[in-house]
Formats: C-alpha cells, sequence, structure tokens
C-alpha cells in the first residue's frame, strides 16, 4: 500500500514521493525508424547483421532519449548522415510477444535525399551489412512482416498528409 502524499513544499520528500511512484509505472521500448527516399521514389532499406531479415534505417531509443533523437543518433552511427526530419508518419503500439514487453515504434519522415548523397550512402559500422534503394513494391518484399505493415502504412499517412497511429501495425483510430 502506499503511503499518504507528503506535502510538496518538503521538496526532498515530495521528490522521494513522486520517485517511489516513477519505479512502479511501466516502461516501454521504443523503436525509431525513418522513411527516406531518393529522387526516383525509391526507398533506402537496411540489412542488420544482429538480426535476420531487412530493416527501416532508424533503431531503439537509449534510456529517456527521445525517439526523433534516436533517428538523428542512429543515421548517423549506421550511415554517417544527418537528415531533417519532416514530420510523423506513424506510431504503432507493438504487443507483447515472445520474450520482448510491449513497444511503441515511430516512423518519421526524412524526405528526399539528393543524388549525390544517395550515391555516396554505405554502412558506417558492423550493424549493417548492407544498404539498398528500393521499389516500395520491393521493400515491402524485403521487411519482416510487422516491419512491413508499419512501413506500408507510413507511405499511406506521407500521400494522406497525416500520421496514423496503429496497434500491432493495424489502424486503431
Amino acid at each position: 500500500m502506499r503511503s499518504a502524499a507528503p506535502d510538496p513544499a518538503d521538496t526532498d520528500a515530495w521528490h522521494a514521493y513522486l520517485a517511489e511512484g516513477n519505479a512502479k509505472q511501466a516502461r516501454k521500448r521504443v523503436a525509431a525508424d525513418v522513411l527516406l527516399r531518393d529522387p526516383s521514389g525509391r526507398v533506402l532499406v537496411v540489412n542488420p547483421t544482429y538480426k535476420p531479415g531487412w530493416d527501416l534505417p532508424g533503431g531503439m531509443a537509449e534510456a529517456n532519449e527521445p525517439p526523433k533523437d534516436a533517428v538523428h543518433r542512429e543515421l548517423m552511427e549506421e550511415l554517417g548522415i544527418g537528415v531533417p526530419l519532416l514530420g510523423l508518419l506513424v506510431v504503432d503500439w507493438v504487443a507483447p510477444h515472445g520474450p520482448w514487453d510491449d513497444q511503441l515504434a515511430f516512423v518519421f519522415d526524412g524526405g528526399t535525399l539528393e543524388d549525390e548523397q544517395t550515391g555516396r550512402l554505405r554502412p558506417h559500422d558492423d550493424e549493417l551489412s548492407e544498404i539498398a534503394f528500393v521499389t516500395p513494391a520491393e521493400a515491402s518484399g524485403r521487411l519482416r512482416y510487422h516491419v512491413r505493415r508499419r512501413f506500408e502504412y507510413a507511405l499511406e499517412a506521407l500521400v494522406g498528409g497525416r500520421p496514423l497511429y496503429l496497434h500491432d501495425g493495424v489502424p486503431a483510430l
């Protein structure tokens, strides 16, 4: 049973009380990916070395890291590029599965890279074995099922001009 709330004027006691509540709150895993395109409309997919199948560029957020900052960090670490994010395309609540707790997965719009940028892109660390610009249909064929659904709805959100909220890859609103 939780103790009675202390007087907020007692800063130390109040922060201890809040910390106790915070420690009992759920922690969500957060993934943040980006949809990047080339001038011909192809999309960038990456082949991670640490899991099977192709993926969108991005990755997992670190503790207390905003999703948009996670995308920027991951792009710099894995591809050596920085791109301005043009907006949010998808937020997907992913239910617990296998050994994993639930997760929030974000997909941001990274816009269209110039031909000069796309021609120089290479994996910058050992987390990626290769990258490819492919048609959206080819990307759907390469991406794992749950990422594929999120990707396809990200394309829909891009055309529709508004972000989509998903539950396990299916629109929930």
